[in-house]
This record gives C-alpha cells, structure tokens and sequence, in this order.
C-alpha cells in the first residue's frame, strides 16, 4: 500500500513567547514492510532544523528560536507499507526487550488494573500472544473513544478508570496492564489510514507494541481492536507518549498558548502499481 501522509502542526502564542525549544519525532524510518519511499519537514521561521537520533533510534529535529507569535512544522511523504500480520522485524533496536518492563507515570497500574491484567494472563497461561490478544479486544470492549475527557498528560489509570479515551490512552492502558503482567510493551506514535473512507483527521495515531517469544515485536492497535497492517505508519517508539510524540518542548515568556493540529493519510495508486525496496 501506497500511503500519502501529511502533518501540519501550528503553535500561537499570545503575547509572543521570547523563545521556544521543541523536539520534533515526526520522520519515519524504513523497516521490513514500511519503506520511506518521500519525505521532508519544514517549519514557516527561518530557523535551522537540527537532526539526531534518540536513544531509542528515533530520527528527531530540534527547532529552537527567538521571540516568535507563531509556528508551522509540516510534514509530508509517501511510506510504501506491507502486511506483516502486525509483526515488526529490521527496525533498529538499541535495548533488550526487558527495558520495556519499566513503569512510567503514564503507564502505572492501580490494583484493579493489576487484578484485570493477571486474570487475562492466567486464562491464557503460556500463550503470551494469546494473552495480548485478548487484553487488546477487551481493552476495545470496555473502553468508549472519546476526545474530550483526557489530554496527554492523562494516565493508564486515570483513562482506566473513567473507560474513555483516545488512542493515546488505549494504548497507554495496554502497555500498563501487558507490563504489569511480565511482558514487555512500548508506545508508539505514527499514522493510520481509516477504513471509513475518512481522510482528514484531527491529529497522529498511536498504538502498542509488546514482545513475543519467539515471534519479536507485535503490533497492538487497542483502538481499532486490530494488530497493525499495511493501513500503519510506523513513526517514533518510546516507554510512553512524552518519549514519542511529535512535538515535544518548552517555551520561555508568553502568555496563552494555541495548538492545531491537521493531518491527512490518504491511499494513492492501486496494488501492485509498485514494488518495495525494503
């Protein structure tokens, strides 16, 4: 599959802020089933964009600047994509999958969640990915999308709770409860193209990936209650969102700051009008 994505993001800040600091994680890497066929970044200031890769092999941009009112960061490209059967293999990965086990602010277990977990795992005893499967679409069953209640400071807990969220919390939950359980889970942000037809979206996506033995990394997209597919564009990998987000920074002076948002993943040509070089 052929995926056109574009990503626009537009900080106001009124009064001015006298400067800002944001690391940006929105360039994709090329792995076996996602190969980054097009891509750039640009920001509307005439600041530099300095590249690196995090810990975690992330490609990130540091965009720092002066006294500033505004800013656009866009990006755009085409990913080329295979179905994998959500098993992702030929990423780059600098930890052992236990390092995954490490509990975050955002990814903390309450009892109940705990109590929740372990009674899927013992229901599936050995079968991890039976157990992963089942605490996806449970997780989808209990939960309501919703927009409003949360934002991205809310945690697995707090999400758990009220049953409402947004993918950001879908996946947060799992990871909380598939760690809670011994297995390692991560967060990750990128894009999905919807089966809905819709093209434009509000913001990015975000699901989970936990480590199977004998298999590696699997896919896990709460939301859509689906392992990831060839409609996935793997993006940044991280404990949790802060170490995956998009934009992620600080700014100095200013009053109220406005964030928008605008993204479009849409298909383009038909199957088998192109071939991977993955």
């Amino acid at each position: 599959m052929r995926l056109r994505i574009a990503h626009s993001t537009t900080y106001r800040y009124e009064p001015p802020a006298t400067g800002i600091i944001q690391i940006l994680r929105m360039t994709p890497g090329s792995h076996d089933g996602q190969y980054v066929a097009e891509w750039q970044i640009g920001v509307s200031t005439d600041s530099r964009l300095q590249m690196h890769q995090d810990a975690f092999g992330n490609i990130t941009h540091v965009l720092t600047e002066g006294a500033i009112s505004d800013v656009t960061i866009n990006v755009e490209g085409l990913i080329e994509t295979h179905d994998t059967g959500g098993v992702l293999r030929g990423a780059d990965e600098r930890f052992p999958p236990s390092l995954f086990l490490r509990s975050t602010p955002l990814t903390e277990v309450n009892p109940g969640m705990a109590a929740f977990a372990s009674e899927l795992r013992s229901e599936s005893e050995a079968d991890v990915l039976g157990f992963l499967h089942a605490l996806m679409l449970q997780i989808n069953d209990d939960m309501t999308f919703d927009e409003d209640p949360t934002h991205s400071g809310t945690s697995a807990i707090e999400a758990f709770a009220i049953k409402r969220g947004v993918c950001q919390d879908y996946a947060h939950i799992l990871i909380a409860c598939a760690r809670s359980a011994g297995v390692p889970a991560r967060f990750i942000s990128g894009h999905f193209l919807r089966s809905d037809g819709e093209l434009d979206q509000p913001a990015g996506h975000a699901w989970a990936e936990a480590f199977v033995p004998n298999l590696g990394w699997v896919g896990f997209d709460a939301a859509n209650a689906i392992c990831t597919t060839d409609a996935h564009a793997r993006v940044a990998v991280g404990l949790d969102y802060l170490g995956a987000a998009p934009v992620r920074g600080t700014r100095y002076g200013g009053g109220n700051e406005t964030l928008t948002v605008a993204v479009r993943v849409e298909q383009v040509g038909r199957p088998g009008q192109w071939q991977s070089q993955s």
